[in-house]
């Protein structure tokens, strides 16, 4: 393991001042992907800046009448805390469908958000891999692919993102908050996490000195008619091959309002604001949302192994949207 220098803080400001003074500084809470991909000597860095004693933990309303998740509360302190549970069920169910009891105690909200891709490529360094070393190709394009992305991709990276919580929080238009040198600011959900592009290094649109502080939930949690589909190899602790967040807002059986966000698809939770407007005003039946499936698959394109996804997408979407109208149990 490459050497590094730790330290702890106990304020906001000195975690800001740490991280932008230094390139090689990485902050760790929870550790459950930082300190995995420090043992694989993926990530090498200089300094570690623990953030656990800053005053980040609370769960909490806000005034517009949401909800605010500190970036150190626990997947476990989200899943089950009471207003989660009833307002944010979706966020509830997503979070419990993720990882193990044991992992979930420990990984923290700002971590889940800023987890990096689970490729077998990404994590082995004899492999090629751009997200890992620019420039040096992506092994997974022509290689073992059943798990990659068929969405967003590019010649550089295929790897998809693996949060479970991230795809709800896409689907509940969440806010992400955050503090730098600058001061702070809020990112919309939608604008956290990058594309590949030409450069999948760059997993966010987070600035090097900023530090993300709460994820503000919006007054709305859909709790009446939401569904999480999570479909996997195998029953506990694996990744989503596809995964559906589907929330709506009925009026006299018709479509009112509607969101859909995709897991296991692309290098970040994949939304369509062009398929949701589509069903929009229309009846909440089986041919709705097929077309809304097709149409939101009408770019995918697989890469041999995983052009399977590309129907089992379609069919985890009909299965989320007819489970959230109430039309399943």
């Amino acid at each position: 393991m490459n050497p590094f220098s730790y330290t702890r803080v106990t304020e906001v400001a000195e975690a800001v001042e740490l991280i932008s003074s230094d390139a090689s500084a990485r902050v760790v809470a929870g550790g459950t992907n930082l300190l995995d991909l420090m043992k694989e000597d993926v990530e090498q860095p200089g300094r570690l800046v623990d953030i656990t004693h800053l005053p980040l933990g609370k769960i909490e309303g806000t005034a517009r009448g949401g909800l605010r998740l500190g970036a150190l509360a626990t997947n476990t302190e989200v899943a089950y805390h009471p207003l989660v549970e009833r307002r944010y069920p979706l966020l509830s169910k997503a979070i419990l469908a993720g990882a193990s009891a044991q992992l979930r105690n420990m990984a923290s909200v700002g971590g889940n958000l800023l987890q990096r891709t689970r490729c077998m490529y990404f994590y082995d360094r004899a492999a090629r891999c751009n997200k890992r070393v620019s420039g040096t190709g992506c092994s997974a394009i022509n290689g073992l692919n059943r798990a990659h992305a068929i969405l967003g991709t590019s010649e550089y990276c295929i790897a998809t993102h693996p949060s479970d919580m991230c795809v709800a929080l896409a689907a509940l238009d969440a806010e992400i908050l955050v503090t730098g040198a600058g001061g702070e600011r809020s990112i919309p959900f939608g604008e956290l996490h990058r594309l590949p592009g030409e450069t999948p290094e760059i997993d966010t649109t987070l600035r090097r000195d900023e530090l993300i502080t709460a994820v503000e939930l919006p007054p709305d949690g859909f709790a009446t008619h939401h569904a999480y589909v999570k479909i996997r190899e195998r029953a506990s602790y694996a990744f989503a091959l596809v995964s559906v967040a589907a929330v709506l807002r009925l009026e006299e059986g018709s479509i009112a309002e509607v969101r859909i966000a995709l897991g296991g698809v692309a290098h970040k939770p994949w939304r369509d604001r062009q398929v949701e407007a589509l069903l929009h005003g229309r009846r909440a039946t089986p041919e709705s949302f097929r077309a809304a499936a097709e149409a939101m698959l009408r770019d995918a394109r697989g890469f041999g192994h995983n052009d399977f996804k590309i129907e089992l997408a379609k069919r985890a979407i009909v299965r989320a949207l007819t489970q959230a109208s109430g039309a399943a149990a």
